[in-house]
């Protein structure tokens, strides 16, 4: 443009409209520093993100104000802990402090002393496992351990341990103490009251199935209902499967004929199994389900409620 001479309105907007771009382009990169600078003080986590987001990420941050880093909980679990040195406490001597067991069993707790088992006890230790942890406030925790000796004696111990929150350490605090095993719980009533006949299409699909799924005779897959994938016991332990009884919750698996198709049905199976070593009681919870005139296998659980208490 000449000296001197005024820039018309036309060329005016042009240049009004390319001073506030570029002022907003100063503004976005000293929002983008500001998000940066804010990022590394709050960690690499945050800058990572800062630097991934750009001036989107500068918009959303609170200056001075870090995101807050969450961790997931960790629960203490000194089971393990109480199990290990009471394994290794009763089978140290107090005559032999030399030895690894008594070894171990003093440096997970230093200040507890070690037994000392008579020369010609008979019944030894066989095995330890933890059966109860109970916190009993802050860090401290009471562990029962049962040890099972060779003659079938079982004793039950409680162990005191401490442990931080996180359940990253743990020690033994006191000497373990003999107490009484836990009591025996009320069995609940088993929901499976209805009886299903031997010789029906249930307790014979029933029979067939666990028989390729425990033996390996025949295919699973024929019992399964569609879309349903149940991989057969492999290798096989047992060469024979005999169905003993039957029982179901729905009284449409106690009829004669297979009911219309759809209808499910929950058994529950006591099965005896047989190998060369003996013969094996087995326990079985199954869904079925009708379908063109034939049972179908929907579900497979085991370790179920087997009866008990009032029906």
């Amino acid at each position: 443009m000449p000296p001197g001479k005024k820039a018309s309105r036309s060329e005016a907007v042009p240049a009004i409209a390319a001073g506030i771009e570029l002022e907003k382009m100063r503004r976005r990169v000293r929002l983008s520093r500001l998000a940066l600078f804010t990022a590394i003080a709050a960690g690499p986590v945050a800058l990572a993100v800062a630097m991934a987001s750009g001036p989107a990420a500068a918009r959303a941050a609170a200056p001075n104000k870090p995101a807050p880093v969450r961790t997931a909980a960790v629960t203490a679990d000194p089971a393990g802990y109480a199990q290990v040195f009471i394994d290794a406490w009763l089978r140290s001597s107090a005559d032999e402090a030399g030895s690894a067991q008594a070894r171990l069993a003093q440096s997970l707790a230093p200040d507890v002393a070690l037994p000392e088992p008579a020369a010609d006890a008979q019944s030894k230790l066989r095995s330890v496992t933890a059966v109860r942890s109970v916190q009993r406030g802050g860090d401290a925790w009471a562990v029962t351990v049962a040890a099972q000796y060779t003659d079938g004696t079982v004793r039950y111990f409680a162990v005191p341990v401490a442990a931080d929150a996180r359940g990253a350490s743990f020690a033994v605090t006191g000497a373990p103490g003999a107490v009484a095993g836990p009591a025996r719980a009320a069995v609940p009533a088993s929901p499976y009251t209805v009886h299903v006949p031997s010789d029906g299409a249930l307790s014979s699909t029933v029979g067939e199935f666990l028989g390729a799924y425990l033996t390996g005779t025949g295919e699973v897959d024929r019992y399964l209902a569609p879309g349903v994938k149940l991989t057969p016991v492999s290798p096989a332990p047992y060469s024979a499967v005999v169905v003993r009884e039957v029982s179901a919750v729905e009284e449409a698996a106690a009829a004669g004929q297979v009911p219309a198709d759809g209808t499910e049905v929950r058994v529950l199976v006591q099965a005896e199994a047989r190998d060369g070593a003996g013969r094996w009681p087995q326990a079985y919870e199954l869904a079925l389900t009708a379908r063109s005139g034939r049972w179908d296998v929907a579900a497979l659980e085991a370790g179920t409620v087997q009866g008990g208490g009032a029906r």
